[in-house]
């Protein structure tokens, strides 16, 4: 199953991963092969579930603060910050434009 360029661009956007190569777009092919196993499996008759564990009761713990005001030692982790939060992802990776990316598509 092939992968367009368009769903190449929009998942590069989403998930700040890059397919520039062959290997990285025969990687994205294989994982939706297995994915598409999923639509063999029959499900008539099964209501949507939002857990796993739904038919159990979760125990939750109280929430007590032990610790706190280390705002500054956190903020010592981070690479890049402004004011007083994380910037995140660290730097977006350069993505290529839609017409070099078509070069590489055509021989996968």
């Amino acid at each position: 199953q092939k992968v367009s360029v368009e769903v190449l661009d929009h998942l590069e956007h989403l998930a700040l991963v890059d397919f520039r190569d062959s290997e990285g777009v025969e990687r994205l092919q294989k994982a939706i092969q297995f994915a598409d196993q999923l639509h063999e499996v029959n499900t008539d008759g099964m209501e949507p579930m939002d857990s796993v564990l739904e038919d159990r009761c979760l125990y939750l713990r109280e929430d007590d603060v032990t610790e706190g005001n280390c705002t500054k030692e956190l903020l010592e982790n981070a690479r890049e910050k402004v004011e007083e939060y994380f910037v995140a992802p660290p730097g977006n990776i350069p993505l290529p434009k839609l017409e070099e990316r078509e070069t590489f598509l055509q021989g996968s």
